[in-house]
């Protein structure tokens, strides 16, 4: 079932190395938009040049990203932003595949809720606890630790590999839009997001939206004169509710089996300034979520429908109408062609070297840098260890075992795609 290539390729993963190196990438707080995000990209960058790869650094031109009409959108705030790619210099007229993952992490919320510091790496027997050990320093340490067993085991390849770590993922997918504009690309890529022993082909849009909602200030003790936009705004979160409900029903097969798979959910609202005023300002933000093959426009449309047909039913917003924004984070929906042999080639190569249950298809319903590299016309999937329902929790965990046996599938899956001489 194993090349001679292959096997040998197995052979050079070295265990020890691969659990330090997941270790050393979550003891980096690489939070997005930090000084230390961009430590991590040159960090990287000297992992790859050691590792023999032809590698691009460079300092993304912000300025220009943002100013680019398909700009995906940003909520953290940042000076700076490096792109990272290294390419195997050799290969020849075969096919180019990425292996992609963010570097970039969430902060780590109520400390309180953690057992230790998050960023520094708590092991207990094959699990490691962090902020990032799933989501995804993991995926990282799987992508260096197969391109260093195919370099070690010195295979020729028939096309190239292409590393691609990128920033900003967790807000928008800047790192990768910018990536993708530099003319890097590939014919295949594999994402190594968390997909607890899955194949991730699709994943569903998300967009962060804004809703302004007035409302006219009194006096608490005389708040008849007033009207208090918390009360003008609860309508319209009747309506948000129904909306979702709508924009759920058939969601299609690689989506069936999530409860919500394409939420609608308001995350912040901020309202008043005094105790004993009438607040006249509500300012709600939230999360819409994008159905497969929906253009973000249509989602973006539907939303204001929805409010514009919640005001005309209220007096108060019908006179006074709320205004509907999009900032943010824009996250389109994506998916791999169907019938591309991506999926047949991975599934293939963790049967070979794990031996365990058949990799199961399925979607996802947040958004990820796949919607990128998919828009780019680069078939993409997300395959990688850990489990989503963990990740920006201060229960996030990997287990080393199933790093490994990821690993062990990326070198093969690799190799097959590349294909050796």
């Amino acid at each position: 079932m194993l090349s001679d290539e292959e096997a040998a390729a197995l052979a050079e993963i070295d265990e020890a190395a691969l659990a330090r190196t997941v270790q050393e990438l979550i003891a980096v707080p690489s939070v997005t938009g930090s000084p230390a995000e961009s430590e991590l990209q040159h960090q990287l960058a000297g992992r790859l040049e050691w590792l023999g790869l032809e590698t691009d650094l460079w300092s993304m031109d912000l300025p220009a990203l943002r100013a680019h009409p398909d700009f995906p959108g940003t909520e953290a705030p940042r000076d700076e932003a490096w792109g990272l790619v290294g390419t195997t210099p050799d290969g020849g007229d075969g096919p180019t595949v990425i292996l992609q993952g963010h570097v970039d992490v969430v902060p780590p919320g109520d400390l309180t809720a953690w057992d230790g510091d998050p960023f520094v790496p708590r092991v207990q027997g094959d699990i490691v606890h962090g902020r990032g050990a799933c989501d995804m320093k993991a995926g990282l340490a799987a992508h260096l630790a197969a391109l260093a067993a195919i370099r070690a085991a010195g295979i020729r390849l028939r096309g190239r590999i292409a590393v691609h770590f990128v920033v900003g993922e967790e807000d928008g997918g800047l790192g990768a839009f910018g990536t993708l504009l530099r003319g890097h690309g590939g014919d295949a890529c594999v994402i190594a997001e968390p997909t607890a022993g899955t194949l991730i082909t699709a994943n569903a849009g998300a967009l962060t939206f804004r809703v302004t909602v007035p409302g006219r200030a009194a006096h608490a003790s005389s708040r008849e004169r007033g009207v208090s936009a918390i009360d003008a705004y609860l309508p319209l979160h009747r309506a948000l509710a129904r909306l979702e409900g709508v924009r759920n029903t058939d969601p299609g097969p690689l989506l069936a089996e999530y409860p919500i798979p394409y939420a609608l959910s308001v995350g912040t609202l901020r309202s008043g300034d005094w105790a004993s005023s009438v607040p006249d300002l509500l300012v709600a933000e939230g999360r819409l979520g994008v159905r497969l093959d929906e253009d973000p426009a249509d989602a973006r449309r539907a939303l204001e429908e929805c409010v514009a047909e919640a005001c005309a039913a209220d007096p108060w917003l019908r006179a006074h109408p709320p205004t509907v924004t999009w900032p943010g984070g824009q996250f389109a929906p994506g998916r791999l062609p169907d019938g591309h042999p991506l999926p047949g080639v991975l599934r293939g190569a963790w049967s070979d070297t794990a031996g365990g249950p058949d990799l199961r298809e399925r979607g996802a319903t947040y958004g990820s840098d796949l919607r990128l590299y998919a828009g780019a016309g680069i078939p993409t999937l997300q395959f990688g260890p850990g489990d989503i329902q963990v990740a920006h929790s201060a229960a996030e965990r990997v287990s080393l075992r199933e790093v490994t046996a990821v690993t062990r599938a990326l070198v093969v899956g690799t190799l097959r795609v590349v294909g050796t001489k």
